[in-house]
């Protein structure tokens, strides 16, 4: 992967991270579209750096908030930050679960197969528009929503699967509140890209040595930057606007996708 690709998936990565349509679904068919020829386990690693770039603009957006979980955390009070704080943590366990015990089942979905990549937009697509047609209420995340909505984001980990649509959709459909539903999303997904970024670098997954570094730090850049002008509006186009309409960007993908690779299929 040259330096160009990466700079152009980074950027897509950012604008795509913060709107219910699967950036890593978006990566993976940029990644077709460029002709990248990553083996999975490469394409997995580059596309978790540009979620972490990503992260971290999600940190800057929403610093304040993140600052209140760090403080329930560590203060060990029962207050309204304290609980929040758990559901986060809550809602991590069933990521890490896939994480720790089916990464390498997870990394052969990220060979390019743009076909898979577009019938689980399908699925998001779907998952939108139940979620559009929910009643609004003004309910918070309960300690047994985050658990499910943890379910949701794990299942997100496939490509095609929009994590924030998946969550966002989920929590809707349990009845939260459109606009809180939106924060825990954007928020419970920050603590696995830093985890995930550890585990790679103590386990030498990510050095300097590595043939894709300068690649990475450049998608990297690209990512955190885009991520960083594309968030605060996105958000607000997530919140106020009608999920049919990224319901029906994802159904069109989706089928171009799995046209294109049946049509590619040798």
């Amino acid at each position: 992967m040259d330096l160009i690709d990466a700079i152009l998936l980074g950027i897509i990565q950012g604008l795509t991270e913060f709107l219910p349509v699967s950036s890593s679904g978006h990566l993976e068919l940029g990644k077709a579209l460029l002709g990248d020829t990553s083996v999975p386990e490469e394409s997995l690693l580059f596309t978790v750096v540009l979620h972490f770039a990503t992260a971290l603009s999600t940190i800057v957006v929403f610093r304040k908030d993140v600052w209140e979980i760090l403080e329930g955390l560590l203060k060990f009070r029962n207050n309204e930050e304290s609980r929040f704080s758990l559901k986060i943590v809550i809602s991590m366990v069933p990521a890490v679960v896939i994480g720790l015990f089916f990464e390498s089942e997870l990394e052969q979905f990220f060979g390019g197969n743009i076909t898979f990549v577009g019938a689980m937009l399908l699925v998001t697509a779907l998952l939108l528009f139940l979620a559009d047609r929910a009643r609004d209420t003004h309910r918070p995340v309960s300690f047994w929503d985050s658990l499910i909505i943890g379910g949701a984001q794990a299942i997100a980990m496939l490509p095609g699967i929009s994590r924030s649509g998946a969550t966002i959709a989920t929590s809707v459909l349990l009845g939260v509140d459109k606009r809180k539903a939106a924060r825990f999303s954007f928020l419970m997904v920050v603590p696995l890209i830093f985890g995930k970024m550890a585990k790679d670098i103590f386990s030498g997954e990510l050095t300097l040595e590595s043939e894709n570094f300068w690649a990475m730090g450049a998608g990297f850049l690209a990512a955190f930057a885009a991520g960083l002008l594309a968030c605060t509006w996105m958000i607000r186009l997530v919140r106020n606007s009608k999920l049919s309409i990224f319901a029906v960007y994802c159904l069109l993908v989706g089928l171009l996708a799995i046209a294109a690779g049946i049509w590619l299929a040798p």
